[in-house]
């Protein structure tokens, strides 16, 4: 089983395709991870939990 699939391999079995929406929506998940991970260090300065 592979983990990414090219555009032009003819596999049926993969996880991730590497094309245009895949990179888009993995670049969305990074940015909304750093950003909540930013609004907890905030939050937790602001209230004083460190």
């Amino acid at each position: 089983m592979s983990l990414i699939k090219d555009e032009d391999e003819k596999r049926r079995d993969y996880i991730l395709q590497k094309d245009k929406t895949t990179k888009r929506t993995g670049g969305f998940v990074a940015v909304m991870l750093i950003i909540l991970t930013s609004a907890v260090i905030i939050s937790g300065l602001v209230f004083k939990w460190f």
